[in-house]
């Protein structure tokens, strides 16, 4: 026989993943040598781990650390959750004057921008029109921001200094507007030695800068920046060419809370209501309050996750913190999600939490805990609203990351970076139905280039998706023909039909296997570019009777491993033993003239020389076969009869073996039966069944006829 198929073992057998990670670790050491390098792989599945690298030591996750935050709220938190900001008036209306308080209430609304509007003013108009609806052209009085949402610091402890002068390290607030942040714009002057010109965008009269860029001759660009340590003001210097059209620097404010009362007072100028600020005014009842929301919990993870923002993820992990304890704070926060952790199953120790998002370098996770951690979240009630808020391919972070993968949508994942630390999270969408929970990092990165370090996680991640998926242009191929045979209706035609339509297929022994999946044959599970005798089979059958086209990969599966279980133990090796033998999609015909013989497979020598341990004595089987002679004459004579299509087995004639070759016989009224089959180094074909048995005369004691079962 050309392909030797095994038995199934009886005993449980658990899959060994192989992902050949000893090359990964391998790549790393030569592409950036001294870092350190962690990676998890894990079967949301079974929840168990395929593979690891240092998988229980910690890591700094950077903001990978964010999966662990939008975990937690989105478990403990309603899906229609929403940050609410409250707008109450104290006072009375003296004609169109408003006297008294007004009272906002931060609760922690990171959307006050121009993240989901196309004004970052947009809320801010929805206050002040709110106001102005009432009958209220000018405020006389007070504005009280209410903070009490949050206990303090403002901002994040544990971040480097540096941090906190960058736009992604800006102040936390349960008020904000524009992200914190403003806009320096700046452009040369009309002369060489002129100061560039510059603005604040948008100037709401807050930001005091101080512009010491010069105009200079070319285009130079070698300009500096300065942030107050406490007040708003900012310096730029340095040189910009006046060859130069413009260019623009994002920095954050501080006192946040100043910044959105100077933003709110600015809105209501804007939508005509004037605002005269006047101490110490009559308190007096609440004539009308307010609610407003920017954005739900789904849009805010999918700022956190898959745009990597970090004033989201601060705001996030203090207010559900606030929803769930009273109190919005870091120490809430981190409570919060060591609790979710023991819901979880998981050892909250392995997560080392300071923030929420991952900017401090004491934050630290075990790789192998992170994928567990994913793993439940994708079984997870919710667990389609957490994937989905993920980076991909094209997609947030990973705009312009693996964007060679020939199937971006099998992937999506979190991005994290900080000094000396690159850390890529996710999923890997797998073939045989499964998902990957992965986890990769490098810390202690030294002087390798972020570039470098970026393009080695990427590459290993690209190998395990084209690894896990490595079937998947294959299963394509099969859908489309599936797709082409909607018309034809009745199993007999259908298996005609695919059994045709793949004649020409190359001649390849041993073309699948299970994949990742085990680590005896790593071959692909699907593989139409070619086949052999029995993969032949196995591909027209599942076609044949797939319901759709969908039902193709699991019933091919089905079809294959005992149980659909894809490891090498569960291969149903031996063609009638275990491939017929088993009953459920074909079983042997009994044709006039046929004999029975006994039979032993050597199940024990075969699996010991896989080092396997099979332990149940090799038992004799019932062989069923139509002799050599008996079958010469079957196939000389024209059939009469419907359609009909049967699988053939031709015997072997070794005692410890049942059959050495495979095909299908094709039976149509009139005619001679029809052999079509792998032929050994060659491709499917098809010839008149008593030209190949001529071919075979004293090499085979006869042939076995076995049908196709409906489901």
């Amino acid at each position: 026989m050309q392909r030797i198929f095994c038995f199934i073992c009886l005993f449980a057998s658990l899959a060994l993943a192989h992902f050949e990670l000893d090359s990964f670790q391998v790549y790393v050491d030569s592409m950036v040598p001294g870092s350190r390098y962690g990676l998890s792989i894990r079967s949301v599945k079974t929840g168990l781990e395929l593979g690891n690298i240092r998988g229980v030591e910690k890591f700094t996750p950077a903001s990978t650390l964010k999966t662990l935050t939008t975990a937690t709220a989105i478990h403990y938190l309603p899906l229609d959750y929403a940050p609410q900001t409250e707008v109450s008036l104290n006072g009375s209306v003296q004609k169109r004057t408003f006297v008294g308080t007004v009272n906002i209430h931060g609760a922690g609304d990171p959307n006050f921008s121009g993240r989901y509007y196309a004004d970052p003013f947009h809320m801010l108009y929805a206050m002040a029109d709110s106001i102005h609806a009432l009958g209220i052209d000018s405020i006389a009085g007070e504005l009280a921001l209410d903070t009490s949402y949050y206990a303090g610091p403002w901002r994040a402890e544990h971040w480097r200094k540096n941090f906190y002068d960058a736009w992604y390290g800006a102040e936390i607030a349960p008020l904000g507007f524009n992200d914190n942040c403003t806009m320096i714009r700046f452009k040369p002057g009309a002369n060489v030695g002129d100061t560039a010109i510059a603005e604040i965008l948008p100037d709401v009269g807050y930001v005091v800068l101080k512009n010491e860029m010069l105009t200079v001759p070319g285009k130079k660009r070698k300009w500096t920046w300065a942030l107050d340590s406490a007040k708003p003001e900012i310096t730029i210097g340095g040189a910009i060419g006046i060859g130069v059209d413009s260019s623009q620097l994002v920095l954050p404010v501080r006192n946040p809370i100043a910044y959105f009362k100077a933003a709110f007072i600015h809105a209501l100028k804007e939508r005509g209501v004037a605002y005269a600020e006047k101490k110490n005014v009559a308190a007096g009842i609440q004539i009308k309050n307010f609610m407003f929301t920017a954005a739900p919990l789904l849009s805010i993870l999918d700022e956190i996750n898959q745009r990597s923002q970090n004033m989201h993820a601060e705001t996030l992990f203090r207010n559900m913190g606030a929803q769930k304890t009273g109190k919005g704070s870091v120490e809430s926060g981190r409570a919060l999600e060591m609790k979710f952790l023991a819901e979880m199953g998981l050892d909250s120790a392995d997560f080392e939490v300071w923030d929420g998002c991952g900017l401090s370098p004491k934050n630290k996770v075990k790789p192998s805990t992170e994928t567990a951690l994913l793993a439940k979240m994708a079984r997870h009630p919710k667990g389609r609203f957490y994937i989905n808020s993920f980076a991909g391919p094209g997609l947030g972070t990973g705009g312009k990351r693996m964007l060679e993968l020939p199937y971006p949508w099998l992937t999506r994942f979190k991005t994290g970076f900080i000094g000396e630390v690159h850390g890529l999270v996710g999923y890997i969408y797998a073939l045989d139905g499964d998902t990957l929970a992965v986890a990769m990092y490098l810390n202690e990165t030294g002087k390798n280039s972020d570039a470098q370090l970026k393009d080695v996680l990427d590459t290993l991640w690209t190998r395990l998706v084209l690894k896990a998926n490595d079937s998947y242009a294959s299963l394509m191929k099969m859908k489309q023909m599936w797709l082409s045979a909607q018309n034809v209706a009745g199993l007999a035609a259908r298996l005609e039909y695919f059994s045709r339509m793949m004649k020409g297929t190359p001649y390849r022994l041993g073309p699948m296997g299970e994949s990742y999946l085990d680590s005896i044959e790593n071959k692909p599970i699907v593989y139409m570019d070619s086949v052999d005798c029995v993969t032949y089979l196995e591909h027209v059958l599942a076609m044949a009777i797939a319901p759709n086209e969908n039902a193709i990969a699991p019933l091919l599966q089905k079809i294959r491993y005992k149980d659909g279980i894809i490891d090498y133990v569960h291969r149903k090796h031996y063609l009638l033993a275990d491939w017929v033998g088993e009953g459920k999609f074909a079983r042997v015909m009994q044709v006039p003239g046929d004999t029975v013989v006994k039979r032993t497979m050597p199940r024990q020598s075969f699996f010991k020389a896989k080092k396997i341990k099979f332990s149940t004595p090799d038992a004799p089987m019932d062989l069923r076969y139509l002799p050599y002679d008996r079958a010469v004459e079957l196939a000389s004579k024209p059939y009469d009869g419907p359609l009909m299509v049967t699988g053939v087995a031709f015997v072997a004639n070794m005692d410890n073996l049942d059959a050495t070759h495979t095909g299908f016989v094709v039976f149509r009224d009139g005619e001679l039966p029809v052999l079509r089959h792998a032929a050994f180094k060659k491709r499917v074909l098809e010839l008149p069944l008593k030209d190949y048995l001529a071919s075979r005369k004293g090499k085979l004691p006869g042939i076995t006829l076995f049908e196709f079962l409906k489901q």
